[in-house]
């Protein structure tokens, strides 16, 4: 095991913490949405641990370029989701529901991109 493979590892154990921490907030709130701290703080480590696997991936030279390519725009629809969530939750305004529902769903549509592609 070389340090590219640790390194990978690293990165792939900080996404998928980072996953459950958006999804568990989405299932936690599911019946009066909103965007929490945890959802937010995964939404930014699951875009820079995804962005950081891609690089080591397409260093090491497996990489699927149109899998990546569709998690990284998944990934920063999620991030700019829950950036505007919690922007109106700290102004005081409340979270609409599909924006709520949005942040959860996608990053469930970034795990399903992930198992199938």
């Amino acid at each position: 095991m070389d340090f590219t493979d640790v390194l990978r590892l690293i990165f792939l154990a900080l996404h998928f913490i980072s996953v459950a921490a958006v999804l568990g907030g989405w299932f936690a709130n599911f019946k009066r949405p909103t965007v929490t701290t945890s959802q937010w703080w995964g939404a930014i480590g699951m875009l820079v641990s995804g962005i950081a696997l891609a690089a080591i991936v397409s260093i090491v030279g497996d990489a699927n370029h149109m899998k990546l390519g569709i998690k990284l725009l998944v990934g920063v629809i999620v991030f700019v989701a829950a950036l505007i969530g919690r922007r109106k939750i700290n102004s005081g305004e409340s979270v609409g529901t599909g924006l709520a529902h949005a942040v959860g769903g996608m990053a469930l549509i970034n795990i399903l991109v992930a198992v199938f592609i």
